[in-house]
C-alpha cells in the first residue's frame, strides 16, 4: 500500500471511530439515560416505519410500541415493581424484543434464557434468574416441563405465541391499555441499574447471570448503528438467537436506532438463506464465524450476488473463510467485533483488515481499555515478574486480554455476576501496581505493530463449537452419571474447516460400558451442541504425580488413530450414534467428506 492509500485508510478509521466515539461517550455521559427513553424516542420518529418482520408479518414502530405498552401494563397488573425480574424463554419471534422493551418501561428486568437449554441447565439458568414470573414459547413446553421437576420454586409460567396448557401471555395481554404508561412508573431508576439480564458460560461452569446495565445496553445498541451507518431504509437480518448480546442488542440496535426493521427469523438454513435475504430485501447481515462458514460449504449460485446486503455485522469470521465470503458476495463492509457480554473489553475493525477483530492504533492506546499479558498455558495464570507484576507482551506475542476496573468509569466498569465468587475469579489485582484490578477475558490474542488484534484461543477447558461455549465440567458431569465410567475428561480438539473446537471426552470404562446408553444420556442432558464428536475409551487414567489429568496431551493427540493408539469414536451424523474412528473415517473427517 501506497502512501496515499496509507494516509486515507488512517483518515477513514479515525473518522469511523470519531463517530462512534461521539455518540457513545453521549450514552455513557448521562447517568439518567435508560434504554426505553432512547427506543421511545425512535419510536416517535419513525411511527409508520416498518420495526419488525416475521413471515408475513410487518409491525411498524407504532404497533410495536403499542404491543410493548401492554406488556408494561400487564406487568404492573402483577403487581411487579421496579427491579424485580421476568424470565423470558422463548424462540426468535416478533414479540421477542417488545416484550423485554415493555417489561423495561415499568422498570421490571427481562431475563432472556438460552433457548437451546432443557433439564437441569435450563433448571439451573431458572433458578438464578431469580424470576418472579416466566414467558415460555409453546414451542418449547417439552422442553421447559424437563426442567419443572429440578426446580424448588417455579415461576408463575405463562405461554406465548399459540394454544397453551396454561395460562396464556397472549390471552392477559388483550386486556391491558396500549397507551405508555408514565414515566414515573419507573422513577429513581439509573442507567447504572440492572436493564437486562442475559447469561454467559464463562469459562468454567454452568450458566452465570450478567448484569446488564442500561448505559452497557444502550452502548451496544448504539455503537453498531453508528459503525454499519444504518439508516430507516435499512433491514437487518436476524437468524442469530436473540437471547444473545449479538443478535439481541448489536443487531436489533443496528436497526431501532437507527429507524430501521428487524427482519426475524426463527432459525438459520445455509441452504436457504440467500432466497429469504432477496425476499424481504435484506440489507446488513449479523452473523458468527460459523454462519458465514456455512454459507460458504454450499455450492456457489447466482443468488449470493442477488441480494441488497451491504454490510455484515459480527464475531469469529476466521481469515480463511474472510476472503471467500467477500469474494463471493460481494459484501465488502465488514464489522467484525470482539466483546464478553459481562466484560469492560471491547475492539471492532472498522478499516476491513481480513480476521482482525479490531484495531487500536498507537496513537489512541489510551482511549481503549485493554492490554495483552504473557500468559502460563499450564497454569492458566499470568506469568509474573520478579516484582510479582504482569508482563505486557511484545507485538505478534499471544497473551491474554485484560481490561482494568475502575467502578466509577463506565468504559472501565465490571458490574460482574450475580454470585460474588464467580465474579472475583474474572478479576486480577496487583497486576502492574500494587491494588490495581484488571477483568480477565480468558481470551488468548495477539496484536501486530499496526495495532490490529487477532483471536487465538479460549483458555481454560471451555471450548467453542458451533458458536456455543461448551463447559467441560457439564459435559463431564452427564457422562459420569453412568455406572460404567470410572471418570470422563473432556476438551476441545481442532478440526480441520470449523471454527472453534469439537468436544471430545476421555472415558475410563467399566464392563457393562455401552455406546448407546451413553448416547441416550446425553440426549437427555446435553444440547446436541455439548455432545462430544469425538470418543477415546480407555482402561485407565493417566494423571500427574498430583493426580491432574493430562488435558494437554489429550489435546495434542487429538483423534488421530495413530497417535492415540486406544479405541476411538465419532458421533456419525447420519446415524446419530457413536460409530469406530478407524484410518478412512480419519481422512474423512480430515479432508471434509464427512462434516457435522
Amino acid at each position: 500500500m501506497g502512501l496515499f492509500g496509507a494516509v486515507s485508510r488512517e483518515v477513514k478509521y479515525i473518522t469511523s471511530l470519531a463517530r462512534i466515539l461521539k455518540r457513545v461517550s453521549k450514552v455513557q455521559g448521562d447517568p439518567d439515560l435508560l434504554t426505553v427513553d432512547q427506543i421511545e424516542e425512535s419510536v416517535d420518529r419513525h411511527a409508520d416505519r416498518p420495526a419488525l418482520m416475521e413471515d408475513d408479518t410487518v409491525w411498524t414502530y407504532a404497533e410495536m410500541d403499542a404491543y410493548a405498552n401492554r406488556v408494561a401494563h400487564w406487568a404492573v397488573a402483577q403487581g411487579l415493581k421496579p427491579g424485580d425480574t421476568v424470565a423470558i424463554y422463548m424462540q426468535n419471534r416478533i414479540e421477542y424484543f417488545p416484550i423485554w422493551y415493555g417489561l423495561s418501561k415499568v422498570g421490571v428486568v427481562g431475563a432472556l434464557l438460552n433457548n437451546q437449554l432443557f433439564g437441569s441447565s435450563l433448571a439451573h439458568t431458572i433458578t438464578i434468574a431469580e424470576a418472579r414470573h416466566i414467558i415460555v414459547d409453546v414451542d418449547l413446553q417439552d422442553n421447559f416441563e424437563s426442567a419443572r421437576g429440578e426446580l424448588k420454586d417455579m415461576p408463575t409460567d405463562w405461554f406465548a405465541c399459540g394454544a397453551c396448557p396454561g395460562r396464556s401471555f397472549e390471552e392477559a395481554l388483550e386486556g391491558q391499555p396500549d397507551d405508555r404508561p408514565a414515566r414515573d412508573r419507573r422513577a429513581g431508576e439509573k442507567a447504572a441499574d440492572t436493564c437486562l439480564k442475559m447469561f454467559t458460560s464463562g469459562t468454567t461452569g454452568l450458566p452465570k447471570v450478567a448484569r446488564m446495565t442500561h448505559t452497557r445496553v444502550l452502548t451496544y445498541m448504539n455503537t453498531f448503528a453508528v459503525a454499519s451507518r444504518s439508516n430507516d431504509e435499512d433491514r437487518v437480518m436476524m437468524v442469530l438467537p436473540l437471547y444473545h448480546a449479538t443478535g439481541g442488542l448489536c443487531g436489533v440496535g443496528t436497526a431501532i436506532m437507527a429507524g430501521g426493521a428487524v427482519i426475524v427469523r426463527r432459525r438459520f438454513s445455509a441452504s436457504s438463506f440467500w432466497d429469504e435475504a432477496i425476499r424481504y430485501k435484506a440489507t446488513i447481515l449479523m452473523y458468527v464465524g460459523e454462519l458465514c462458514r456455512f454459507l460458504m460449504a454450499q455450492d456457489s449460485t447466482p443468488k449470493e450476488r442477488e441480494h441488497q446486503i451491504r454490510c455484515a455485522i459480527g464475531n469469529g469470521l476466521r481469515p480463511d473463510v474472510w476472503t471467500r465470503f467477500v469474494k463471493r458476495t460481494g459484501i465488502e463492509f465488514i464489522v467484525e467485533f470482539y466483546g464478553a457480554t459481562e466484560g469492560n473489553v471491547a475492539l471492532l475493525n472498522v478499516g476491513g483488515q481480513p480476521g482482525s477483530i479490531g484495531r487500536v492504533a498507537p496513537y489512541l492506546k489510551s482511549r481503549f481499555n485493554i492490554e495483552l499479558i504473557r500468559h502460563d498455558v499450564e497454569t492458566s495464570e499470568p506469568v509474573r515478574n520478579a516484582e510479582g507484576h504482569a508482563i505486557v507482551v511484545e507485538p505478534d506475542e499471544v497473551g491474554e486480554a485484560i481490561g482494568e476496573i475502575k467502578p466509577g468509569d463506565p468504559r472501565y466498569r465490571f458490574d460482574g455476576y450475580a454470585n460474588k465468587e464467580e465474579t472475583e475469579k474474572k478479576i486480577l489485582r496487583d497486576v502492574f501496581e500494587t491494588g490495581d484490578a484488571w477483568f480477565r477475558t480468558g481470551d488468548l490474542m495477539k496484536r501486530d505493530k499496526l495495532g490490529n488484534y487477532y483471536f487465538i484461543d479460549r483458555i481454560g477447558d471451555t471450548y467453542r463449537w458451533m458458536a456455543e461455549n461448551v463447559a467441560t465440567s457439564e459435559v463431564e458431569e452427564a457422562i459420569g452419571v453412568l455406572d460404567s465410567v470410572e471418570q470422563a475428561v473432556v476438551y476441545g480438539v481442532k478440526v480441520p474447516g470449523y471454527d472453534g473446537r469439537a468436544g471430545m471426552a476421555a472415558i475410563t470404562t467399566g464392563d457393562d460400558f455401552d455406546l448407546d446408553s451413553l448416547m441416550l444420556r446425553l440426549k437427555e442432558d446435553l444440547p446436541a451442541y455439548a455432545r462430544p464428536i469425538f470418543l477415546r475409551l480407555r482402561t485407565e487414567p493417566d494423571t500427574t504425580g498430583t493426580f491432574k489429568y493430562r488435558k494437554k496431551d489429550l489435546k495434542e493427540d487429538g483423534f488421530d488413530p495413530v497417535k492415540v493408539g486406544e479405541p476411538l469414536f465419532y458421533l456419525d451424523p447420519e446415524t446419530g450414534r457413536y460409530e469406530p474412528l478407524d484410518g478412512p473415517a480419519y481422512e474423512a473427517i480430515n479432508g471434509g467428506n464427512l462434516r457435522f
